[in-house]
């Protein structure tokens, strides 16, 4: 097996979508399985290290992007032979290949046994994004029952998830924000109470959105975008309010007043995923899949076969709307 070659998706420029390649099968090391890949979703981890420019620093070239997958254990010390798994992989963090590939290794520890009725694909659609936003609201966040919370960026993977989450943790009132219409109405069917149009206004205009979009005070923001809708939402939240910041697509830099962070005494809380255990991420995505297997947790979605992942690598970095998934 470790002699033959497999199809894969290899990065060989920083800033380029991967290219369709054979490459050798990997050796797993002590500790580790090898899982053959039935699903490995396009993250927006993997777009950001794949450009030279994350704070990982570049990855070395050539390698195969996917920080998650599902798959079929092969080989294995700890985890038997045709166990079906979620697994992560530190493939554009450290040098190293990761899950865009028909088969791919993982530390035994950090993958976890999956149930029989969550499909491959919706695995895979969830896996981290689903993580963060649950860490998001509970861990960093601390979300009480009947708290009001605003989702900015719900039209993406971590925001569609925070949207369900909030409800079924008891949020008294949701709030998605986004720029794209449909993804806005998509969330009014799947919890959000009310949502927000972040397009065509600066942070003052965004405020006064945000604002007639609440009823009472705003405790709790998931903001996965930064930039103007942060600072805007920073403004709205109530005294003791919590920013949760995962990412900043909508611009590196935000704008907080002091007067306004320390008279209403505002916690604004960074997010990482790099920043939990491996029990932490697996209870975490645990909780997420019962909910995904009753329906009540879900993200829109596409597969695609690997071999066309220069298309999809492109169109997942246009459009965040549903998550693209590579078979082998």
């Amino acid at each position: 097996m470790a002699s033959a070659e497999m199809p894969a998706a290899v990065l060989v420029r920083h800033g380029a979508a991967p290219e369709h390649q054979a490459r050798p099968v990997p050796r797993r090391g002590a500790g580790q399985a090898l899982i053959r890949v039935t699903a490995a979703p396009i993250s927006p981890l993997d777009l950001l290290c794949a450009t030279g420019k994350s704070y990982f620093g570049a990855p070395p070239l050539p390698y195969i992007p996917g920080v998650q997958g599902v798959g079929v254990v092969v080989e294995g010390e700890a985890l038997a032979p045709g166990a079906r798994v979620w697994f992560p992989c530190d493939a554009g963090m450290k040098p190293g290949d990761g899950s865009m590939a028909a088969y791919a290794v993982t530390d035994e520890s950090a993958a976890l046994p999956l149930p029989d009725d969550v499909a491959d694909d919706l695995v895979a659609a969830l896996g981290l994004s689903a993580i963060a936003a649950w860490m998001a609201l509970t861990w960093r966040g601390k979300l009480q029952p009947g708290e009001q919370a605003l989702v900015l960026g719900a039209s993406g993977a971590v925001g569609q998830v925070a949207v369900q989450v909030a409800k079924l943790l008891g949020a008294g009132r949701v709030i998605a924000a986004s720029r794209d219409q449909m993804a806005l109405a998509r969330a009014l069917t799947r919890g959000a109470d009310a949502t927000v149009d972040l397009t065509g206004g600066d942070a003052d205009v965004l405020y006064q959105r945000i604002v007639a979009a609440c009823e009472g005070p705003l405790h709790l923001v998931i903001d996965p975008v930064w930039g103007a809708p942060a600072e805007a939402a920073g403004r709205a939240l109530g005294v003791e309010g919590r920013l949760v910041n995962i990412g900043s697509a909508a611009g590196p830099t935000a704008r907080f007043e002091s007067a306004t962070v320390r008279s209403r005494l505002h916690h604004i809380l960074g997010y990482t995923n790099n920043a939990l255990t491996h029990q932490q991420k697996a209870q975490a995505l645990a909780e997420i899949l019962a909910h995904a297997a009753t329906g009540r947790c879900t993200v829109d979605r596409e597969i695609m076969p690997l071999a066309r992942v220069g298309e999809a690598w492109q169109s997942q970095a246009a459009f965040a709307r549903r998550k693209l998934i590579l078979t082998p």
